[in-house]
């Protein structure tokens, strides 16, 4: 009755076992629910997700809670990567309920689909008591729950409905906006002043644009504070590299263990734009450690990448517990290193300042190494030779413990977004090996992830692709192919981003909204869903905004810029908060006299390209292709462009020495 066994997702796998019947989600199985006349529960999560763990444990293998289920509800269970369209529909359901959101989602609806109840986490008797309530109340008074479905559904398509996102404000001021924003910034530890802290590379990679084009050092400083501080462990894995999802205090120090490939794979980019634009050693080490870690542990023999790995991990009782994989005690840590334990515990906090719990430590350094080397009266190389074994040691003996579980499914979006991580990381790095992965993932994508018709999919397992691609994944493979024509001048990859444009104007492209949908057309969806807001991964709307941009920089295309510029004049005056539209900023900067596009020929390519490159240049296309009469420079601006012939004077004009 469980059919779930029959699922690819590890997520959903992990429940296949359940005694609660749960259904895969399909169209079927809503009409089931309409002829049955039956509520549905629809319980969405992800396989790193430790509260998700903790109420399966509770709720969904505990036999007398199956029996609610199974005998009122038909149960849904939703990995919420694999259809995000899905989960965005009804959290916005569960914010306009309870005012907050997170998961697991867990939401009652009406045999059509339309939400009447909702929250995250719920313990086993409130859970039960919850279901019980809801269904004696449909059966006594169903015309009551069908009014407040329909008040709730008609708040959530207002609230869906692009062109009444805000009133618009007319006086639009970037300036402002960011001032704004300045105020919630941590000029300690960086990031925002709250917790949890979550890193927002789509945050940063603005912020850092815009503080180079504006000179603006308090924005800069902001950066690598937050860069900085985030690198010195406990979000970021010191020992083997890749960041955590999010850190639980204001310090970057106690993550929730759990590491993405999305997070991972968009800092890269900002980690190698902020080392191009202060040449900080500290950046290019993350950039080293994160690569090693991608590669070492998400890539599939095939070329593609896996999701994610658990927070939890077995710990020495066989318990799964929380960063269990990751964290020390004192006296083990002495054991290991010996005369070294005090050095070592100055360096990273075995102190009340690293304490997690329980005797814990999490791995945070607080103070640049060459403060410490000072301090201790210890050449700084000598401190950073330390540092090294003392990380290959740990690993070492780490890696003895049990590994936390992985979700081995493949997603275009996020390998899209490695792809480009990989190639801005790579300009740094400039590593034979790197490159090599790069070329086997974007085959990967273009031979494996892409059908005959051009179409992607969304999700690949068990050698095959199991979801029909969505909005986000064409947004993303459209700029990893720009970046890969960027960077490699070949015209494929020009050809593959007009292509793949094409089709997602064909399949997503809502003309009453002048938007694309997050999905293709659905019945079994209770609306639309339009993704406008960037988070933790940018909106695939503004992403598309900044690639029809570009591509009509490269080649004129007034279809490509007429919907880009509708796109971007329908949010860019409604904005209030920046830190959700800051891909939509950037695509604005994109439309002002500061954008630049740099085309060079093929004679000064090898000798000058790499110059540019070497630095930071925002709000800059860099093209290398065949001009006519080579050697040759051609500068674009505001619709003007100049020829030049000699690298200094482009040098000078972008004012790079």
């Amino acid at each position: 009755m469980n059919e779930l066994i029959n699922a690819n997702s590890p997520y959903l796998l992990q429940h296949s076992e359940n005694p609660v019947h749960w259904k895969m989600w399909r169209t079927e199985v809503l009409e089931e629910a309409k002829k049955s006349d039956k509520l549905l529960i629809i319980s969405i999560g992800y396989a790193a997700c430790h509260w998700c763990h903790v109420m399966e444990k509770e709720c969904f293998e505990n036999d007398d809670v199956a029996s609610v289920m199974n005998t009122d509800y038909i149960s849904i269970k939703i990995d919420r990567e694999e259809q995000p369209e899905v989960d965005a529909i009804y959290m916005k359901a569960l914010q306009i309920m309870t005012g907050q959101g997170g998961w697991p989602l867990n939401i009652v609806a009406l045999p059509d689909g339309r939400p009447v109840w909702g929250a995250t986490y719920v313990n086993k008797r409130q859970w039960t008591e919850v279901l019980t309530q809801l269904q004696q109340l449909y059966k006594s008074d169903t015309a009551k729950m069908y009014e407040y479905a329909d008040r709730l559904h008609e708040g959530m398509k207002v609230l869906g409905n692009v062109n009444a996102h805000v009133e618009p404000d007319l006086s639009f001021s970037i300036e402002q906006l960011v001032s704004k924003w300045q105020r919630s910034f941590d000029l300690e530890y960086g990031g925002y002043a709250r917790s949890p802290k979550f890193m927002m590379p789509t945050n940063l990679d603005f912020l850092q644009a815009y503080g180079t084009l504006t000179n603006n050092n308090e924005l800069l400083n902001h950066i690598d504070t937050t860069l900085t501080r985030m690198a010195w462990g406990g979000l970021f894995d010191t020992l083997h590299g890749g960041f955590s999802r999010y850190s639980v205090d204001e310090k970057w120090h106690i993550p929730h263990f759990e590491k993405m490939l999305y997070d991972n794979a968009q800092l890269l980019k900002t980690y190698a734009d902020a080392y191009k634009r202060t040449n900080y050693p500290l950046y290019k080490q993350v950039l080293q450690k994160t690569i090693s870690f991608i590669t070492d542990e998400f890539q599939d023999s095939s070329g593609g990448f896996y999701s994610a790995l658990d927070a939890d991990s077995l710990d020495k009782k066989n318990i799964l517990k929380e960063g269990a994989y990751y964290t020390w005690r004192k006296d083990a840590l002495k054991d290991l290193l010996k005369e070294d334990f005090e050095l070592f515990s100055k360096v990273y906090n075995i102190n009340e300042f690293g304490h997690w719990e329980d005797g814990e430590y999490v791995l945070i350094q607080n103070k640049p190494l060459k403060d410490l080397a000072q301090h201790y009266s210890i050449p700084v190389e000598e401190l950073e030779i330390k540092k090294r074994k003392w990380e290959q040691k740990l690993f070492s003996e780490r890696k003895k413990r049990a590994y936390p579980r992985l979700d081995d499914k493949i997603l275009t979006s996020w390998n899209a977004l490695l792809l480009s991580g990989m190639i801005h990381a790579n300009s740094v790095l400039k590593n034979e090996a790197i490159e090599k992965t790069i070329f086997k993932l974007e085959h990967f994508i273009h031979n494996v992830l892409t059908n005959e018709n051009f179409e992607l999919g969304h999700a690949y397992k068990n050698n095959k692709v199991y979801i029909d691609g969505l909005m986000e994944d064409y947004a993303f493979v459209i700029q990893a192919n720009i970046d890969l024509y960027s960077y490699y001048g070949k015209e494929e990859y020009l050809l593959n981003a007009k292509k793949f444009s094409n089709i997602a104007f064909d399949l997503f492209y809502d003309e009453s909204q002048n938007c694309f949908r997050a999905h293709q057309k659905n019945p079994a969806l209770i609306m639309d869903h339009f993704d406008i807001e960037d988070n933790v991964i940018p909106a695939s709307n503004s992403i598309m905004t900044n690639n029809l941009l570009l591509l009509n920089s490269i080649d004129y295309n007034p279809h490509y810029h007429k919907s880009a510029l509708k796109m971007l004049e329908n949010i860019i005056h409604t904005i209030d908060y920046a830190s959700a539209f800051s891909h939509w900023l950037l695509a604005y900067l994109k439309t002002k006299d500061t954008f630049k596009m740099i085309t060079v020929g093929s004679n000064l390519y090898k000798k000058n390209m790499e110059t540019l490159r070497n630095k930071y240049l925002p709000n800059t296309l860099l093209l290398y292709k065949e001009l006519e009469n080579s050697p040759k420079i051609e500068v674009c601006s505001s619709n003007k462009c100049i020829l030049l012939n000699d690298f200094n004077e482009l040098l000078d004009m972008i004012s790079i020495k």
